[in-house]
């Protein structure tokens, strides 16, 4: 049977490898809590597929009435999922008569992929 040697380092080099000082600031948990809400307001299809319909009409904004039928749910489901992401800062909300108009926050997307690049 043969027999295999195993070298060690010396228990501080160990130390010294396991513990290497963090290069950049840690996600604080404020800051965590806030990226959470904005990831979870973002993880659902509806809310994408709402956000890349908003994206696709001129100007980066649409009407509510443009958004119910292509989505295929009601308007109260629509209204809500749309709410979601203005609370997130995602989208902003300006109502015009007896209809709303929801827009891209600019640099909202780019923020938020950079917050997740980053963590």
């Amino acid at each position: 049977m043969a027999t295999v040697d195993i070298l060690q380092a010396p228990a501080d080099a160990q130390a010294a490898e396991c513990c290497a000082p963090p290069v950049r600031q840690a996600l604080a948990a404020e800051g965590a809590e806030k990226l959470a809400r904005t990831l979870k307001a973002v993880a659902d299809p509806a809310r994408l597929r709402l956000i890349s319909m908003v994206a696709a009409h001129d100007d980066d904004e649409a009407c509510v009435c443009d958004l119910t039928e292509p989505l295929g749910l009601s308007q109260p489901t629509v209204s809500h999922h749309l709410k979601v992401l203005v609370d997130a800062g995602i989208l902003s909300r300006e109502k015009r008569g007896t209809w709303a108009y929801y827009r891209l926050v600019p640099g909202a997307l780019d923020a938020l992929a950079h917050s997740v690049a980053t963590v």
